[in-house]
C-alpha cells in the first residue's frame, strides 16, 4: 500500500477516535497499530519498538519535565501567587487596552486549559465601555494566550518538539522567539488598536503596589528563569523545571505563601497525560521500527514539490485535525529528525504551521473553552483570527526563505 495512503487512514481512525473522545496519546498509538498492521504485522517489531521507548532518555525528560510544569502550576495557584498577579497587572496597566492584550499572553505563559478560562473573566471587564462582540472578545482572549506557543521553554509541544528534533532548547527559542513578538504585534494591530477605551487610573497604597509587584515577580520568575536556563545554559527541560519547582517551593513558604507538599508532588501526577506521552513516544517508536518514517524521508526527497512546502501542508493539516502542539509535534518532528537537510529551520517551519492548524480549529480545547464562557459564533470569532494567521505565515514564510 502506497505510504501516504496508509497515513491517510491512519490519520482518519485517530480523527475518529478523537471525535469519540478518546485520550489523544491512546488514538495516535491506534493510527500507529493500524501503520503496523498493514506494513509489517511482525509482533517483534512492537516489542522492539516498546523497549526503545522505555529505554531513550528522550522518554524520562519529557515525562519529569511535564510532570514538574504540574507541580509549578499547583504551587502558583494554591498559594494565591496566580491571583495576586492578575490583580497586580490590572492595577499596574492603567490603560484597559494593555490589559486585555497582556492578561490573556502572561496567564498563557502557564500552560493549563483552566488559563484560557481563568483570563476571559479580565478580557469581559477590561472590555466594559467598548463595543466588542462576544466574538471579538473570544479572539482577544483565545489569540493572545498562545503567543508564547513559539518561544516558552514549559509549553509541552516545545519540550516535545525539541526532545523529539534533537535540537537544543536554546537554539530552537532563539530560532523562532521572534515569532511571539510578531504575534503580539499582529493582534495589537488587529484587534485591540482600533479600540476606543477610556483610560481608568485608580488610587493605590504603596503597601498595595510594593504586595503587588511582589506577587508579579513571584508569578513570572519560574518561566523567566526557566527560560534563562535552557537558552542560555543549554539546561534539559526536566532538570531546569525541577530546579525552578523546588526553589520556588522554598521561596514561597519564606514569603507566608502557604504551599502544601503533599498536594503538589501528588497532585501532579497526572497519569492520564504520562500515559499520553508514553503512547505517543511508542507510535513514534513504531514508525521508526517498520521503516514507515524512511520511507516518507524517501518519499518527500523525490517530490516535485520542495521538502519545506510539504512538511509546511502537513504541519498545517495535522494542527487542524488534532488541535494540540502534542499531535502535529508527534507526526511531524520525527520526519523532520529523520531529514538530510537543514534540520533547524525546517522545524521551525513544522512548528510554525502546525501551531496555525490548531489555532484555526474546533478541535482546540481553549477555543471551546472560551467561546463558552463568551457565548460566541465558532466562525465569528475565527474570522480574525484566520486573518491574523494568514499575516503571521506570511511574514514566517518571507523571512524563512531569505534567511534559510
Amino acid at each position: 500500500m502506497n505510504i501516504f495512503i496508509l497515513l491517510t487512514l491512519a490519520m482518519l481512525l485517530i480523527i475518529f477516535l478523537l471525535r469519540r473522545h478518546f485520550p489523544i496519546g491512546p488514538c495516535m498509538l491506534a493510527g500507529g497499530l493500524l501503520i503496523w498492521l498493514v506494513k509489517s504485522f511482525q509482533p517483534a517489531f512492537l516489542g522492539q519498538a516498546f523497549i526503545e521507548t522505555l529505554s531513550l532518555g528522550r522518554t524520562y525528560d519529557i515525562i519529569l519535565a511535564l510532570y514538574f510544569v504540574m507541580c509549578l502550576e499547583i504551587e502558583l495557584r494554591t498559594s494565591g501567587t496566580l491571583e495576586g498577579m492578575v490583580k497586580a497587572l490590572k492595577k499596574i496597566f492603567s490603560s484597559s487596552k494593555f490589559t486585555l492584550a497582556v492578561m490573556p499572553a502572561f496567564l498563557g505563559l502557564l500552560p493549563s486549559l483552566g488559563g484560557a478560562r481563568f483570563s476571559a473573566p479580565i478580557v469581559e471587564e477590561a472590555s466594559k465601555g467598548t463595543v466588542l462582540s462576544q466574538e471579538d472578545k473570544s479572539a482577544i482572549n483565545f489569540w493572545f494566550r498562545h503567543i508564547f506557543e513559539f518561544s516558552n521553554p514549559i509549553i509541552p509541544g516545545m519540550i516535545m518538539a525539541c526532545n523529539i528534533s534533537g535540537i537544543a532548547f536554546s537554539d530552537f527559542i532563539r530560532h523562532l522567539c521572534w515569532l511571539t513578538i510578531a504575534a503580539f504585534l499582529v493582534g495589537w494591530i488587529i484587534l485591540i488598536y482600533p479600540l476606543k477605551i477610556d483610560t481608568e487610573k485608580s488610587a493605590t497604597s504603596s503597601n498595595e503596589i510594593h504586595k503587588n509587584q511582589i506577587d508579579l515577580f513571584l508569578a513570572l520568575s519560574p518561566v523567566i528563569l526557566t527560560f534563562i536556563l535552557v537558552v542560555f545554559f543549554d539546561f534539559n527541560a526536566s532538570l531546569s523545571m525541577g530546579l525552578v519547582t523546588a526553589l520556588l517551593f522554598f521561596v514561597l513558604r519564606s514569603t507566608k505563601r502557604f504551599v502544601n507538599l503533599r498536594e503538589v508532588v501528588l497532585g501532579a501526577c497526572d497519569w492520564k497525560m504520562f500515559l499520553n506521552v508514553l503512547c505517543i513516544l511508542y507510535f513514534i517508536q513504531i514508525l521508526t521500527v517498520t521503516q514507515v518514517l524512511n520511507e516518507i524521508v524517501f518519499a518527500f526527497q523525490n517530490s516535485p514539490l520542495p521538502v519545506p512546502v510539504i512538511i509546511a501542508c502537513v504541519s498545517f493539516i495535522i494542527g487542524v485535525l488534532t488541535g494540540m502542539s502534542q499531535g502535529h509535534v508527534a507526526i511531524i518532528m520525527p520526519i523532520v529528525a529523520a531529514m538530510p537537510i537543514d534540520t533547524l529551520n525546517l522545524a521551525g517551519v513544522a512548528m510554525a504551521f502546525g501551531v496555525a492548524g490548531q489555532m484555526l480549529t474546533p478541535t482546540h480545547m481553549c477555543l471551546i473553552v472560551t467561546l463558552d464562557y463568551f457565548k460566541a459564533d465558532f466562525f465569528k470569532s475565527l474570522k480574525p483570527i484566520m486573518k491574523m494567521e494568514i499575516l503571521l505565515l506570511t511574514i514566517f514564510s518571507i523571512y524563512t526563505y531569505f534567511t534559510w
